[in-house]
């Protein structure tokens, strides 16, 4: 089964705590947090008071996707926060190298992500130092946008390369993902899947992410 990782950008924001405890109870494995710096991406999202909050609160593995230029300067910053996971854009680093490298030194786990145009075979020559490689099902920036087809494909060459080079990175889908595509995804070989909207937009979010853990057993 794969692990569900509910993005909190979707969560209700007035209420935080709620939808944080809910994740504490529920079949989740991770809590997945987006960071975008309006330059990168259009949208701002959380700043490091928010990150904070949620640090003292969630209980699960804290995934962290940097969605901003320049994330080198605030490694540190973001271990301090509680990330367990820290995950760079391959498009937004001019050393990725040295970026994950320098993540790795921190005392996180890297993971790298690429934009839905990224061919994924430019992570060949580091594939085999990555925890994760993010493959973007929709483009970065907005939720609830629509999953675009081509990511079981991708999904399926990043596992090739993954296997090809004996490296130990989890593949995660972030975008769109529902009760609809679980299946299929995790058949394509993603471990794990983030879900915004198909969580906090569910009559009964507790539900929703034990139906999808259940709908990726393969």
């Amino acid at each position: 089964m794969a692990i569900i990782a509910p993005s909190i950008l979707s969560a209700d924001f007035g209420n935080l705590n709620k939808d944080i405890e809910m994740i504490n109870k529920s079949d989740a494995g991770w809590f997945h947090i987006d960071v975008m710096d309006g330059v990168f991406v259009p949208n701002i999202s959380f700043g490091f008071p928010i990150l904070d909050a949620v640090n003292k609160k969630a209980e699960k593995i804290k995934d962290i996707h940097l969605m901003i230029v320049n994330p080198d300067p605030y490694i540190e910053t973001f271990k301090n926060l509680g990330a367990d996971y820290l995950t760079v854009h391959y498009e937004a680093c001019i050393h990725l190298h040295r970026t994950v490298q320098e993540i790795k030194n921190a005392g996180m786990k890297a993971g790298v992500a690429l934009n839905p145009h990224t061919n994924v075979h430019l992570l060949e020559d580091i594939i085999e130092d990555l925890d994760l490689v993010l493959v973007m099902s929709v483009n970065p920036g907005f939720g609830g946008q629509k999953f675009i087809q081509n990511t079981y494909n991708k999904i399926s060459l990043t596992k090739e390369l993954i296997i090809k080079k004996n490296s130990k990175a989890l593949i995660q889908v972030d975008g769109g993902v529902n009760l609809d595509n679980a299946h299929q995804l995790a058949e394509a070989g993603a471990d794990v899947l983030v879900a915004g909207s198909a969580v906090f937009n569910a009559t009964n979010p507790l539900e929703m992410i034990k139906k999808l853990k259940i709908t990726t057993e393969i």
